[in-house]
């Protein structure tokens, strides 16, 4: 009889995990040029290293999800294990920043899902029941910019780290430009005017950005190759991972948007995202490519960061509260 191969091992079910709630996982894993395989009952991944192979464990319980990157493969059996563990995954390109399912003006990250029969249902029935009317979908999207806004000025004030570099919230030039824009969320009209108010913010805050840390003659260009463009497009695809983990929990498929638009298929990750990533990592971007460091020390900080400052209990409270909204002007 032929030895059994560790690789094909079946035996692990699902109820064998501790389970963590996706709110309280602290993991999210970017992997290039490795390959991705079980064994034992967990999900490992494979790396070369002067002509040694060495294995490295993903504590799958423990993770949201997972962005496979350039010259990375995956067995089938990996993937049973992730789904049962209540993994996404991504496929993207190098870097972190998406490659995939692209078009010429967009870029997106394809998700993979796990398939659950048992996720709640309270929360999708809660955000059908107004998302088809425009005048409380506008509201929700209002909603989460107040959200966004307040995490913002929670994080900055209490950060000293960012506070040394002029990322204060109580400053009276930043506090100014939070207190005009909030003052102006609940006069937009139209989702379209309230992209807009939002993209003069992120706009302006770019620029306080730039002066704190002297990082002169930044423009923000997605194919940009200088340090800060990269930072941005890597850490905003991690809170992409949060906000994808986030709607597939709470039951709420990806195209029901409140802001980025009812014709692209994932918009929803995008508004969920946009709760904390001004926050998080456009400092984080900033400061980091003002210090020169390296891509792997730039996530490992926004990782840091979304585990201290609940970067994904802050995503479920706001998108758990709108779902159960019932008090609509």
């Amino acid at each position: 009889m032929p030895a059994k191969n560790p690789y094909l091992d079946t035996s692990f079910v699902s109820s064998d995990l501790k389970t963590i709630l996706h709110s309280k996982r602290a993991n999210i894993y970017y992997l290039s040029h490795c390959r991705i395989l079980q064994k034992d009952g967990r999900v490992l991944y494979l790396t070369e290293e002067d002509k040694a192979n060495q294995y490295f464990n993903i504590p799958i319980a423990n993770t949201t999800s997972l962005l496979l990157g350039t010259g990375t493969s995956i067995t089938q059996a990996a993937m049973r294990l992730l789904s049962q563990a209540g993994v996404l995954v991504g496929f993207c390109g190098g870097g972190g920043t998406p490659l995939f399912m692209g078009s010429e003006k967009e870029i997106f990250v394809e998700w993979l899902t796990p398939q659950s029969e048992y996720r709640p249902t309270e929360y999708i029935q809660g955000w059908m029941s107004w998302w088809f009317d425009d005048d409380k979908r506008l509201q929700a999207a209002q909603l989460m910019q107040l959200a966004r806004i307040e995490f913002l000025r929670s994080v900055w004030q209490r950060n000293k780290a960012f506070k040394q570099h002029g990322f204060d919230s109580q400053q009276p030039d930043i506090t100014s430009l939070l207190d005009k824009h909030q003052s102006q969320i609940s006069l937009q009209n139209s989702v379209m005017h309230l992209l807009q108010l939002e993209a003069r913010l992120t706009k302006s805050l770019y620029k306080v950005a730039a002066e704190n840390t002297n990082y002169n003659g930044f423009s923000r260009e997605h194919d940009g190759l200088d340090k800060a463009n990269a930072f941005l497009n890597h850490g905003n695809y991690l809170a992409y991972g949060l906000g994808a983990t986030t709607a597939w929990v709470l039951g709420i498929p990806h195209g029901f948007a409140v802001m980025h638009g009812k014709t692209r298929r994932g918009a929803l990750v995008f508004d969920i995202a946009d709760i904390v990533k001004d926050a998080l990592v456009l400092p984080l971007s900033f400061i980091c490519a003002s210090e020169n460091r390296s891509e792997q020390e730039f996530r490992q900080e926004c990782l840091n960061y979304f585990t201290q400052y609940k970067a994904l209990d802050e995503m479920f409270d706001v998108v758990k509260g709108l779902a159960l909204k019932t008090d609509w002007n």
